[in-house]
């Protein structure tokens, strides 16, 4: 049995759950699965000494809070406490039950995993539709409709649009493009013929259902793009484009599933994702066709949003990987409002954010890259792009243009209102004070004038609010929690504590339910003739709160005490002789308090040891005895 509560609510983060997959699995998939080069896939990443350095994407971070240490296989964050190995990042980025990261490591690492044994029904008696199976559903469906794309006689249509479209092999290769029948049961027919579960390609959105009872394709002659998600490279979705113009509408995407939300999801950023990396910007595109024309073009840090305006959850995607955008819009009205959209998520990101549009006549990137001139003519257009508030301002600067005071007090107001309603008074100081600059400048007065025009703009310039760090444990450790510490950073200090010292570990003495959790995982391991290294520990325990934990207060002792040598050695004897010392001075039959024991600190950083006399006498008589030794005299203070 395992100690600690779920806290994630809907999935859990550990590995020990799993049994049938057996630690052979685990090691092997772990031991070909390097923590940098997995989290490197997903952000980027800066040297930082012997560490690597990155934006955590499990709180709102804006400066690089994440530290990966190659060394000990792990990953923490300062701010938000998250933390572990490298199936617990994998599983908390992309919301993966255990099972489905080690497969996904597995399929990464070209290693072949134990086959499960059938799961079961679930209480109701229904089997219900876990994302693995959502997965699998679009993976049959995308070889299905690849199929259909070099079919001779289905495939004719879809065939010639792409033969017009002069997409390369190559695009249609790496993008894994294909075609769906005209008809209302292509797919549907293949799903019964193999026995699959209806139930998981409606449940994916690529079957519905008729009233009668029956089902028909959702996707019906039409040219099929896969939507893969990143870095894992699994179809998520699709997206279709008509082969008939007469069909309506020009464009349907899957339903939103539990794989899959458009809002965040960029069609293109698994195939982009380390041109993107290299080149410090991403470049968005409005169709599926723009974006593999850009990338058979060779400019490869392209990708598409699907049917939506640029939202705050792609620009937060795309900050890890890099620091700018460039949104390239249609020179009409629809191109100016989706800038316009695009400023509230300038103001909720930092991340900057520019326009660049075609002139008079100017194509969509895909006409425009075909014809004689375009990839330069394209580059250009990337190049000259304009900051988005410039973009903005300037459209409201040629509002302005001849206008009398009053039409330019209301304008003004107006933008002023809006910029407020975006979080103006939440922008770092510097990026507020450009802005109120800018409009100042626009308006012709100064800035304060600007500042005070503004509701609560005196109070504008106060400085910026520090970032409370969450620490899990807290920075004050108790000798309890220094001893656990101290066999996670080495688990020769298990080997060379008695059965008797041991016990002093119990989990039931930790009053904090994650560290329970740790110490739990530290005696069965023991009770299997392994080393409670924490790697195996961070294997066995099954919620991310405890893994955090583990990762914490490993990362204190190590920092401490440097986490080897004669310094290391001395700190965990010193903090094993204490807690002995705790446990004689208690009185004898007193049960176990149910709070904080002397030797464990709770969330917060405030340490509960006791300071009860007979503890202080026995700190005082040891001190004595040893003299001027520093670890003696470290007991004393």
């Amino acid at each position: 049995m395992r100690i600690g509560k779920d806290v994630s609510g809907t999935m859990s983060f550990g590995q020990g759950q799993f049994g049938q997959d057996g630690p052979d699995d685990r090691q092997r998939v772990r031991d070909a699965s390097d923590i940098v080069s997995v989290i490197g896939e997903h952000l980027s990443l800066k040297a930082k000494g012997r560490e690597y350095a990155c934006l955590c994407p499990f709180h709102d971070d804006h400066n690089p809070s994440m530290s990966v240490v190659p060394h000990k296989q792990i990953f923490h964050c300062f701010v938000c406490g998250a933390g572990g190995d490298v199936f617990t990042f994998v599983q908390r980025y992309h919301s993966m039950e255990f099972r489905e990261a080690l497969e996904f490591l597995g399929e990464r690492a070209g290693i072949e995993l134990t086959r499960r044994k059938p799961q079961g029904q679930s209480g109701s008696g229904q089997s219900e539709i876990s994302r693995q199976e959502l997965i699998e559903a679009n993976r049959v469906a995308t070889g299905f409709f690849r199929a259909i794309l070099t079919h001779p006689e289905h495939g004719v249509l879809a065939r010639q649009v792409v033969e017009r479209r002069s997409l390369s092999p190559e695009m249609i290769e790496a993008f894994a493009i294909g075609a769906s029948v005209d008809r209302w049961d292509g797919l549907l027919q293949v799903v019964r013929g193999k026995g699959l579960s209806e139930a998981h390609f409606l449940g994916a959105g690529l079957i519905k259902p008729k009233d009668n009872g029956d089902a028909y394709d959702a996707l019906r002659n039409r040219l099929i793009f896969p939507i893969h998600e990143h870095p894992t490279g699994r179809v998520i979705a699709f997206g279709a484009r008509r082969l008939n113009d007469e069909d309506e509408p020009k464009y349907l995407n899957s339903p939103e599933t539990p794989v899959f939300n458009k809002s965040k999801t960029l069609f293109g950023l698994h195939q982009a994702a380390r041109s993107i990396q290299k080149e410090g910007l991403a470049i968005i595109v409005e169709g599926y066709t723009d974006v593999i024309a850009c990338h058979q073009a060779g400019i490869t840090n392209v990708v598409g949003t699907l049917g939506t305006a640029l939202t705050t959850q792609h620009a937060a995607v795309l900050r890890r990987l890099c620091d700018a955008v460039v949104l390239l819009f249609d020179a009409d009205d629809a191109g100016q409002r989706a800038a316009d959209r695009a400023l509230e998520v300038l103001f909720s990101e930092e991340i900057d954010i520019r326009v660049a549009r075609g002139e008079g006549d100017a194509k969509d990137p895909d006409e425009l890259l075909r014809s004689e001139g375009g990839v330069e003519t394209f580059t250009a257009m990337v190049n000259d792009a304009q900051d988005l508030l410039d973009f903005r301002f300037g459209r409201l600067r040629a509002r302005l243009a001849g206008a009398g005071i009053a039409e330019t007090s209301r304008v003004l107001g107006e933008e002023m209102g809006r910029l407020i309603e975006l979080g103006l008074d939440r922008l770092r100081p510097l990026r507020r004070k450009l802005i109120l600059r800018k409009l100042a400048q626009i308006a012709g007065v100064d800035e304060e004038t600007v500042r005070e025009a503004i509701p609560g703009g005196r109070r504008m310039a106060r400085p910026e609010t520090q970032i409370e760090t969450k620490d899990t444990l807290g920075r004050s450790l108790g000798a309890r929690e220094s001893v656990l510490g101290s066999v996670l950073c080495d688990p020769k200090v298990w080997m060379a504590i008695g059965h008797d010292e041991r016990d002093l570990l119990a989990a039931p003495l930790f009053e904090n339910e994650a560290l329970r959790a740790v110490a739990d995982a530290v005696h069965l391991l023991d009770e299997d003739g392994r080393r409670p290294s924490l790697a195996d520990v961070l294997g066995e325990l099954e919620t991310g709160e405890a893994q955090s934990a583990a990762v914490e207060l490993e990362r204190i002792v190590s920092v401490q005490t440097g986490g080897k040598g004669e310094r290391f050695n001395d700190y965990w004897r010193q903090c094993l002789e204490r807690l002995k010392i705790q446990e004689m001075s208690r009185p004898s039959g007193a049960s176990e308090p149910e709070g904080p024991d002397s030797g464990s600190t709770p969330a917060g950083g405030v340490s509960n040891d006791s300071d009860d006399l007979a503890e202080l006498l026995a700190l005082g008589r040891l001190h004595q005895q040893h003299g001027k030794n520093p670890a003696a005299k470290l007991l004393g203070d």
